[in-house]
């Protein structure tokens, strides 16, 4: 069938053909995921998700193998727009299938309680709706993880290592966020995602045999690394990290959950290539560690003065811990800091606020785009002050472009603007302020655990559903980091007149 469209108008078509074949395959990776956690509740005597897993393993392959099957990709080169399509889309229907084990199961799992948890387990935020996690079947706690696992690195980036080496790139891109990108210059986009990719699976696999020999069981171990690697937070454990009463375990995850906050280009170079002069040449690692260690010092000394405790090293320790925990969006516990003194709950939300590195697993607005907005601001005054100066914005020696700065204004500004816009619907649907506030920090940083009802021991399992549809399209825009979503709307208004025109 010809293509009629004028050669401007074509430029802006998108194959939605090569589109659902990609999503396809996106599935048929979620469907793997949802087998092998099959195999292990096969593994466990008595486990009752076996069904469940491999029943939605079977529904989730069907509908990931009919693209593939029926739909003819061609040889068409992945855009932008296409990448950016794949990319929404297969976060979108991976949560929606990802329900789908949770859903089989039942007892606390309603659909929106199923869809709640596996949107929150694949954006890695950790929040959960469930009051007795250690009733779950070992299966089906595999799966819960594995979507945190998945999320951490990103559905389509891990896929994409199977595709072509040009659509391997415009698929990174279209995921990895342009901060990450710019933040470890001079690789293409499929070479960094190589790279996050490996960094990934080392660091997982370190961090489990290390768990282990602080004396954790297997599946403990290999559940807590991936949380910890994936900064979800999720645990098999009803207290989290608290039920393991492990000084060691607990310095373990204090490691791995920091690691996992930095980027992870830095990290490969760092460590698997044997130059570590990377790590401490970079200033953006450099401010995030300056950044913890004051909040630690700081809790730290509230704990002792304020928080009840007698013993310095043990307040170093819950502080340390869980400034960790919260900077790095992971939301492991190790007590309840809804009872903490004001001012170390202060820190904390400050904490959850900007987060760790770009090119990370963390989420919030993370510590490079804190850096060049205020370097921005500063280059500002000083050229109001001296206004025939030249003054560039550097980081890392690299000189910065007004449009990078300029984006970070504009992501900074579009994420208050979005946590404000849902706390005030939290607070509307019946929240108290502290609630309503921090589960909307939460959510769209992907911390997990707030302040008030949603503290680090509790849940979100009391939500109205209303409240707890939003915070999920919290959690993806946060997850998302915003832009692809609203690139998503603008192509569907770009194929809305282009389908009028061609009515014309």
């Amino acid at each position: 069938m010809r293509n009629n469209f004028a050669p401007e108008i074509r430029s802006k078509v998108v194959n939605w053909k090569i589109i659902t074949w990609y999503i396809g395959v996106s599935l048929l990776l979620v469907a793997a995921l949802m087998t092998l956690s099959g195999i292990i509740a096969l593994c466990t005597p008595g486990d009752e998700s076996r069904s469940p897993l491999f029943l939605s393993a079977f529904f989730t392959g069907i509908i990931g193998a009919y693209p593939l099957i029926f739909v003819k990709k061609g040889r068409h080169k992945l855009n932008f727009r296409e990448g950016n399509s794949i990319v929404v889309g297969a976060w979108l229907l991976a949560c929606v299938l990802g329900m789908l084990p949770f859903l089989f199961y039942g007892e606390e799992f309603t659909l929106v309680n199923a869809l709640f948890e596996s949107v929150s387990g694949f954006t890695t935020t950790g929040a959960s709706i469930l009051n007795d996690i250690e009733a779950l079947p070992r299966g089906l706690q595999f799966w819960r993880i594995s979507t945190a696992w998945v999320g951490g690195v990103g559905i389509v980036t891990l896929f994409s290592m199977l595709t072509v080496r040009s659509d391997k790139s415009t698929l990174s891109a279209a995921e990895i966020s342009t901060v990450a990108r710019d933040s470890f210059a001079g690789e293409k986009n499929g070479s960094f995602a190589n790279r996050m990719l490996s960094t990934y699976v080392a660091l997982t696999l370190i961090s489990f045999l290390a768990l282990k020999f602080t004396g954790m069981g297997w599946f403990d171990a290999a559940t807590n690394a991936m949380s910890a690697c994936s900064t979800c937070g999720f645990c098999a454990r009803n207290t989290s990290i608290a039920f393991y009463s492990n000084p060691a375990a607990e310095i373990v995850l204090t490691i791995s959950m920091l690691a996992a906050g930095v980027h992870f280009g830095i990290l490969f170079l760092s460590f698997l290539r044997g130059k570590p002069q990377y790590m401490w040449k970079s200033e953006t690692v450099k401010v995030f560690f300056c950044l913890v260690g004051i909040a630690i010092l700081i809790v730290t000394a509230d704990l002792f003065l304020h928080g009840g405790y007698f013993s310095l090293g043990t307040a170093l320790r819950d502080a340390s811990f869980q400034v960790v925990s919260i900077s790095t969006t992971t939301g492991f516990a190790t007590r309840d800091t809804t009872v903490w003194p004001q001012l170390s709950m202060a820190i904390l939300i400050i904490c959850s606020l900007f987060c760790g590195c770009s090119g990370s697993t963390s989420g919030g607005i993370k510590i490079d785009r804190a850096i060049l907005a205020a370097k921005g601001i500063r280059r500002k005054v000083s050229l109001t002050v001296n206004p025939n100066r030249v003054r560039n914005v550097r980081i890392d020696g690299r000189v910065r472009s007004d449009e990078q700065v300029n984006d970070a204004y504009s992501y900074i500004f579009c994420y208050l603007f979005i946590l404000v816009f849902f706390a005030a619907t939290n607070i509307a649907f019946g929240l108290d302020f502290i609630t309503g506030v921090t589960a909307s920090i939460a959510c769209i940083g992907n911390v997990g655990p707030g302040f008030g009802d949603v503290g680090s021991m509790s849940n979100y399992a009391d939500f109205p559903a209303l409240l707890k549809c939003t915070g999920m399209a919290e959690m993806l825009i946060g997850r998302l980091e915003i832009f692809p979503i609203l690139y998503l709307f603008h192509s569907v208004k770009i194929v809305e007149r282009i389908a009028k025109k061609k009515r014309l």
